[in-house]
C-alpha cells in the first residue's frame, strides 16, 4: 500500500518539475519570437498612424502600458 503512495507522490514531483521546465521553455521561445513592446516599436507605429511622437507622450504611452500589465 505505502509503495503504491510513494510511487504515484514521485510520479506526481517529477510530472511538476517537468512541466516547469517545458512550460518555462515554451515561454521563452514564444518571447524571442514575439518580443514585448518597446519605446522604438512604440515610436514607428506612432509614425504609422500618422502622428508625430514626442518622448513625452511615447513615456506616458510606456508608463500606461506597464501599469495595465501589472494588473
Amino acid at each position: 500500500m505505502w509503495m503504491y503512495i510513494l510511487v504515484g507522490l514521485l510520479s506526481l514531483i517529477a510530472g511538476l518539475l517537468i512541466g516547469f521546465f517545458v512550460a518555462r521553455k515554451t515561454m521563452m521561445s514564444y518571447l524571442k519570437k514575439n518580443p514585448p513592446i518597446n519605446e522604438q516599436m512604440l515610436r514607428v507605429m506612432m509614425m504609422q498612424m500618422g502622428q508625430n511622437p514626442s518622448q513625452k507622450k511615447i513615456n506616458q504611452m510606456m508608463k500606461a502600458m506597464q501599469k495595465q500589465q501589472t494588473k
